[in-house]
């Protein structure tokens, strides 16, 4: 099974994974799941940063895709397709736009995506898959 990380999950999971649930952290830790990762979270962490809206306690926004790789995830681009297809993403139930790309992408690749958030859990009606 594959999964896609939210931009939270994957902080939490670097710098404090007790803030994830139990079933989380089982899935992170199973080397039998792929966890993706995608460039548009590197994107979301490096604007937040920029913004200071993002406190990472001394790692820098650039270090997060080696971590991601030790961490054995994997990194997955935003292609064009995904970009131009977005608009086709049915319901208006977030505002984040890297949240809604990220539920995208999740839902084009049919990884189950992994966030705490009742709004994106509406998505699921649309055929995302959620775990927290």
């Amino acid at each position: 099974m594959t999964y896609l990380t939210d931009t939270h999950s994957l902080i939490w999971s670097v710098l404090q994974p007790g803030k994830l649930s139990r079933k989380v952290r089982e899935i992170l830790e199973n080397p039998a799941y792929t966890i993706s990762v995608s460039a548009v979270n590197f994107w979301k962490i490096s604007l937040k940063y920029s913004i200071g809206k993002l406190e990472l306690k001394g790692i820098l926004p650039q270090e997060f895709p080696q971590i991601v790789l030790q961490m054995g995830f994997l990194s997955i681009p935003l292609t064009p397709v995904e970009a131009v297809s977005y608009h086709n993403l049915n319901g208006n139930r977030h505002k984040d736009p890297f949240d809604k790309m990220l539920i995208w992408q999740a839902m084009r690749h049919d990884f189950t995506f992994i966030r705490k958030d009742k709004n994106v859990m509406k998505y699921e009606e649309n055929g995302l898959k959620v775990v927290w």
